[in-house]
């Protein structure tokens, strides 16, 4: 599987977001990746249905759509409708993780999972054999612009190990502190959608450092198969 770069519109410019979203779509990205808080479970609180709905229209990648909710099941049609391709949803929020993911894939999207920084992989055990994707936060979510924690790098490869136990090819994602800096190792962890935001949007020129990571990226992965 190839590497995909989701950029987060979390940082882009909401006046002028069909610009930022055609820029990085040049630029290479491959998903467009959409942030939705509550200010419950995360303390901040972005977009809803109608701002997901509003981006389908602008974009023409597909919609990485990241739950940071409380009660992500009372939602899923309502994003799904409003053009989700992929939808994920946190392990800790979730007491029947099975029967979400199962609901998600009958919508007919993409089902995923995301771990916090502090929540350990071992929680995914009985669902690895079952997720489309699993997204691995490489902050504390809530707000853009953070560092990245250095110790994601091993849970990505605890998560791919995971995974690979399990018979499941699903692809390792990866949000929080993603630039330059850091692609390099999580790409070579095993991580294959990056989610960028501030590295991308807040660069002056989205469509170029989007091209760049993504080709740093994409030089790791070709180094790794020779």
């Amino acid at each position: 599987m190839t590497i995909r770069l989701a950029p987060s519109i979390l940082a882009a410019d909401f006046a002028a977001l069909g610009r930022d979203i055609e820029a990085v779509e040049r630029g290479g990205a491959d998903l467009i990746h959409l942030d939705v808080m509550d200010g419950h479970f995360v303390p901040n609180l972005t977009i809803g249905p109608a701002v997901v709905k509003a981006v389908r229209r602008a974009a023409a990648v597909p919609l990485d759509v990241h739950l940071m909710i409380e009660d992500p099941d009372r939602y899923l049609d309502a994003f799904v409708e409003a053009g989700a391709s992929m939808i994920s949803v946190h392990v800790e929020v979730l007491p029947h993780l099975n029967r979400t993911i199962a609901a998600i894939r009958a919508l007919g999207a993409q089902a995923g999972v995301v771990l916090n920084p502090s929540t350990p992989p071992t929680m995914l055990s009985e669902v690895a054999g079952e997720v489309d994707y699993v997204l691995v936060m490489s902050v504390n979510p809530g707000f853009g612009g953070q560092r990245f924690i250095a110790r994601s790098v091993d849970k990505i490869r605890a998560v791919r190990a995971l995974l690979d136990a399990a018979g499941n090819r699903a692809p390792v994602e990866v949000d929080g502190g993603i630039d330059l800096t850091t692609v390099a190792a999580v790409v070579e962890a095993g991580a294959e959608i990056l989610v960028a935001g501030q590295a991308i949007f807040g660069s002056g020129d989205a469509a170029g450092a989007a091209r760049a990571i993504k080709d740093a990226a994409l030089a790791v992965r070709e180094g790794a198969a020779r």
